[in-house]
């Protein structure tokens, strides 16, 4: 191995790699395959490149689907108890922090923050420079573009039938938040639903519809409040 530092009762799969500098924490996992680039620090218990596991009755995991290998690119952290399923592509420099979960098929862009206790479902795309705080979650086929941010226990959904009738199969849509889109504490966004390019969802808001450009809305429907202030778009950080 390429100046890898282990702490004690790591378990390393066959065929994995691994780049220069890395460090892996006390009892971490690595499962066969994974890659793991340089400069990456690996905390205790953590599990890398878990395969699922279909419940009798899950709608929206398959095992039948042949995964890649997870791969951690350079200067990325995973930090204690985190997990790290198969199939998942981690850019360079991401933060995965304590206890988060990010299930299969799923892409995360550079330098994006992935908070303790967050849970990623399967088949997202999330861009760079986002960030997803304490226990948000982000529900399965669900889009985040560059510089979205997630605020604590914000949540997202995919099922507008609430789990009843054989319609919902093959129905299942997430969520899509654009470049720069925001969402606070404790909102809640219903499935399908879009907030595009800087649109904010303000805390503790349910979004039923689509949230224009650079728009803030809140309540229970969340309405139109006001335009985003100038001094808010990414262009004038």
């Amino acid at each position: 191995m390429n100046a890898v530092t282990m702490g004690g009762h790591v378990v390393i799969g066959e065929g994995v790699k691994f780049g220069e500098n890395v460090v892996i924490g006390h009892h971490a996992v690595i499962h066969d395959g994974s890659e793991i680039g340089s400069h990456v620090r690996i905390h205790d218990h953590a599990v890398i490149g878990k395969l699922p596991v279909k419940a009798k009755n899950s709608a929206t995991t398959s095992t039948n689907v042949a995964l890649a290998p997870a791969v951690i690119q350079d200067g990325c952290t995973i930090g204690t108890g985190a997990v790290v399923y198969r199939g998942v592509l981690l850019g360079s420099d991401v933060f995965v922090a304590d206890y988060a979960t990010v299930r299969e098929r799923v892409t995360v862009g550079a330098a994006t923050i992935i908070g303790r206790g967050v849970a990623i479902e399967n088949d997202c795309s999330i861009g760079a420079n986002c960030k997803l705080e304490t226990n948000s979650y982000l529900c399965a086929f669900s889009v985040l573009e560059d510089d979205v941010f997630i605020a604590p226990f914000a949540t997202t959904t995919n099922d507008n039938y609430l789990a009843r009738s054989q319609q919902r199969f093959g129905q299942f849509r997430g969520v899509i938040i654009k470049r720069g889109g925001r969402v606070g504490a404790n909102a809640t966004i219903l499935p399908g639903r879009t907030i595009h390019e800087e649109g904010v969802a303000a805390a503790g808001s349910v979004v039923t519809r689509d949230i224009p450009p650079r728009t803030i809305v809140v309540g229970v429907p969340a309405r139109r409040l006001r335009d985003v202030p100038p001094e808010q778009w990414l262009e004038n950080q």
